[in-house]
């Protein structure tokens, strides 16, 4: 099958900062791919252009024709004095049928939350709702943007145990933009540390502690990181500097 995303030497510029160089990966249909790397790493520059809201200042993105993409945000502020209902927030900015309206909120997990008001939504409901959001139009591509920040080590591995289920269902890719290695893993079919560049690439295997995750965001990450193994041919400055197949262990 051909891929649904792919970035050829793609390089992104905010006027003399160069975010992301030369970056090249593509996303096939129905893997899980994470992308993790430090604050300013490019991974929001990543995103963006991406869904085509920045346009690299050099190489190429292809996206498969009238590719759907759903959208779960970092973060969404509702002013908690709006009274609004979850069914209602669903059909903005555009009305959509109460039926699939339920069955959305059916795909997310939490199909008894039509009626409640958003205001009163605890922050793992909450994001369940937006990720109905993000189902509604049934996407061949899911994005999730650290979709699980503020929410504790235990909710956010469920919430991406439910993507691991709603991918198993749907048959859509998925590419999420995470930080939490330790909970992301489990669920991905193939890890990509950025650092402006891509770094590392490789599949995960099992929890252990990964030097080259800790070589990106220094040694207070806590918990057990999940192993993956990559194979490296060049050498950066950033830690990932190895020549052979590199496998962490506890």
């Amino acid at each position: 099958m051909s891929p649904l995303v792919t970035f050829e030497n793609v390089s992104v510029r905010y006027g003399a900062q160069r975010v992301l160089d030369a970056v090249n990966l593509s996303i096939q249909p129905g893997e899980i791919v994470t992308i993790v790397g430090p604050n300013g790493s490019g991974k929001s520059s990543l995103l963006r252009a991406l869904i085509g809201a920045l346009t690299p200042s050099s190489g190429q993105i292809t996206r498969a024709p009238d590719l759907r993409i759903g959208y779960v945000p970092q973060k969404l502020h509702i002013e908690p004095t709006l009274p609004m209902t979850v069914t209602r927030f669903l059909s903005l900015p555009v009305k959509v049928a109460t039926h699939a309206a339920a069955e959305a909120l059916a795909q997310a997990g939490v199909p008894e939350l039509g009626p409640r008001q958003m205001s009163n939504l605890s922050g793992g409901q909450f994001q369940r709702v937006l990720l109905a959001r993000a189902l509604l139009h049934k996407p061949q591509l899911l994005l999730l943007d650290e979709a699980t920040q503020g929410l504790d080590q235990l909710g956010s591995a469920a919430f991406y145990r439910h993507i691991e289920q709603v991918r198993e269902k749907l048959g859509c890719a998925v590419l999420m933009i995470s930080h939490e290695l330790h909970v992301v893993m489990s669920a991905s079919d193939r890890v990509i540390c950025l650092n402006g560049h891509v770094c590392c690439e490789g599949k995960p295997d099992v929890v252990a502690s990964a030097p080259e995750y800790r070589a990106l965001f220094g040694t207070g990450t806590g918990g057990a990181l999940a192993l993956y193994r990559h194979d490296h041919d060049h050498v950066h400055g950033d830690g990932c500097n190895h020549d052979h197949p590199h496998e962490a262990a506890e």
